[in-house]
């Protein structure tokens, strides 16, 4: 009698090869988002990292202060004023600001017309200052303010000490926080990533035995496995840059004069060194978790 059960195929071993096959790919796509998606944040930190400076910079030259004029200075005089102002080294920018306009200024935020009650107009003209960064601190204000009460034009300068000081102090405080939160993101990013790599690996430490028990040497077996994590690190980063780069297009509508996509070297400098800690952390945790594997016990694989 013929033997019919000849012609059945193995069909068991396929679905198990496809289905580890499903698996690894799995595994290799949860690498490259982690990867990216770590590597998306770490990048949005160092954007504020390097745009620190700018960005208290921003802050400090919104500070600024008026210089009070007196009642009976002439405009030619005051235009005098303003241009030397300009020509100093500590002012940004100057905007001359009439008794009229002090008028609408203050009514609109009162909400009342308190010159037709009292009758005159009792403001008296100004010039409002804009100071660069460095000249934007209490003791250079102070010197600043002392020199301009010579001019014989000016009756007073006034700014807000306290809120100066507060600024300075703040800019500070925030500069350093930042810098701690970014190291602990990055701690935390490595650990995220070197824990992924870690199971990606782990689900191939049976074909690590088995070329090591037919005779491959450590460099041959990690060699493979260098060569894919560095793919991945490097694809997780162009993910990440690709996200970034979304995420600054939305804030340079919302934040125009802090944020640009045209600050080339910044942002080439800030895309490269994601590229270079999305190879450099993925090849690591690669090596050292394969290094485990292959001095790992053959009972221990089981576990």
């Amino acid at each position: 009698m013929p033997n019919h059960d000849t012609n059945i195929r193995p069909v068991k071993p396929k679905k198990e090869a496809k289905t580890s096959r499903l698996r690894l790919q799995g595994s290799y796509f949860t690498s490259i988002i982690s990867i990216s998606l770590v590597l998306f944040l770490l990048g949005l930190v160092g954007l504020l990292i390097l745009n620190t400076r700018k960005l208290s910079d921003y802050v400090k030259e919104n500070i600024g202060f008026s210089v009070i004029l007196k009642d009976n200075v002439k405009e030619v005089d005051i235009i005098r004023l303003q241009k030397n102002l300009d020509a100093t080294a500590y002012v940004k920018a100057t905007e001359y600001i009439t008794k009229d306009r002090a008028a609408r200024e203050l009514q609109a935020e009162l909400g009342e017309d308190f010159v037709d009650f009292l009758g005159y107009n009792p403001l008296l003209a100004s010039i409002d200052v804009k100071l660069y960064a460095d000249y934007a601190n209490p003791d250079s204000i102070a010197v600043i303010e002392n020199d301009l009460q010579t001019y014989p034009q000016v009756k007073e300068v006034f700014y807000q000490k306290s809120l100066v000081h507060l600024v300075n102090e703040n800019v500070k405080r925030i500069s350093f926080i930042i810098l701690a939160f970014s190291g602990l993101l990055f701690i935390i990013a490595v650990a995220l990533i070197n824990n992924t790599i870690r199971l990606s690996v782990y689900s191939r430490r049976f074909i690590i035995r088995t070329m090591q028990l037919v005779g491959a040497t450590r460099g041959f077996i990690r060699r493979p496995f260098l060569y894919k994590s560095t793919f991945h690190g490097v694809l997780g980063a162009l993910i990440a840059i690709g996200l970034i780069t979304g995420t600054l297009y939305y804030l340079e509508n919302e934040f125009e004069e802090l944020i640009s996509l045209q600050d080339i070297e910044t942002l080439g400098l800030l895309f490269l060194s994601v590229i270079v800690l999305g190879v450099m952390i993925s090849w690591a945790s690669t090596y050292f978790a394969v290094n485990k594997f292959l001095n790992i016990k053959t009972d221990d694989l089981y576990n």
